[in-house]
């Protein structure tokens, strides 16, 4: 069967020249999105997902990530990952972590991990393997899974890289000045979401950003959920839903998966941190179903990424 080379030409920025890494796909190319950024990051995953994320270490540089489908009908992924793992060590770097599928973690490796949408880059949840590498100041991972008539390959480098001269700057005073009192300031997000609640009975909590894929709240203080908490015990009698929502990126099924955990996420914050009855706190999913923004851009994608507030309840 053919094979391909791929070059990865980012190192022609470096000042001091390296090895450029070159892998040969162990079949024919079907199809190639590319993703590039100068300067870039990337969540270098160095272990499986522990239950609550995938430890990584973030590397910073100059990005190229690029998904492939080739045409290899009958190999298994091992048999695509395998000679790319040794090429990948020929080429001087040192493996720091390695999984498949199950040691993974599945659904929960795959969607806390940067990942090229479908249809580009596809993942059988059941079927993947994975590797994070190392050289030097360099970093690569390979995620290989397959459909019933293809592979895919998902190979993402990063490389120390100096940062682009800015040809433009302006400067901007930052003073401590009170803005004077027929200045219109908008009110605070509590003030907006409680008025919200009151009024329409829903409300989006806009504070909460989640990554592509990704549930998992960080550590801090969401006014959003503040708010909600506050209405709750100004209402004693209510009730709320909390719907999550995702961008369009993967299939139905894991995009509604993924949107009802990021409610769950919410829901446990407000009954573990600010002792809701959890009896008054429902949390659902709908995936991709109800966007606010379109899915064509990241600006869109992002704010599809989100928890919603209904009033299900007043009695």
């Amino acid at each position: 069967m053919p094979k391909a080379s791929i070059l990865f030409p980012l190192l022609a920025v470096l000042a001091q020249p390296v090895a450029a890494l070159t892998l040969d796909l162990p079949a024919k190319v079907l199809g190639e999105e590319t993703r590039s950024e100068l300067p870039g990051s990337y969540a270098l995953p160095t272990g499986p997902f522990d239950g609550q994320t995938v430890p990584s270490r973030q590397v910073e540089g100059a990005l190229d990530q690029r998904a492939f489908r080739l045409d290899a009908p009958g190999a298994t992924t091992l048999a695509i990952f395998a000679p790319l793992r040794d090429q990948v060590v020929a080429g001087g770097y040192e493996i720091i972590f390695e999984c498949d599928a199950r040691a993974c973690g599945g659904f929960d490796f795959r969607f806390n991990t940067d990942v090229l949408p479908e249809p580009d880059m596809h993942v059988d949840l059941g079927d993947f393997r994975f590797l994070s590498a190392q050289r030097g100041n360099e970093a690569v991972s390979i995620l290989v899974s397959r459909s019933a008539g293809a592979a895919y390959v998902q190979i993402t480098r990063v490389e120390d890289s100096p940062v682009p001269a800015i040809s433009e700057v302006t400067p901007v005073e930052l003073d401590d000045t009170v803005p004077s009192q027929g200045t219109a300031e908008a009110p605070p997000p509590a003030s907006n979401l409680t008025a919200a609640l009151d009024g329409v009975g829903s409300a989006v909590l806009d504070d909460l950003v989640f990554a592509s894929g990704a549930a998992t709240l960080t550590n801090g203080d969401f006014p959003s959920i503040a708010a909600v908490a506050a209405w709750l015990e100004a209402n004693p009698d209510g009730a709320i839903a909390l719907v999550g929502h995702t961008d369009a990126s993967g299939s139905l099924a894991a995009n509604t998966a993924l949107s009802e955990r990021r409610a769950e996420a919410v829901a446990k914050v407000l009954i573990e941190r600010f002792k809701v009855d959890p009896a008054r706190v429902a949390a659902k999913g709908v995936g991709y179903l109800a966007p606010r923004a379109t899915n064509q851009t990241e600006e869109g994608r992002q704010k599809n990424r989100r928890v919603e507030v209904i009033v299900t309840s007043t009695r």
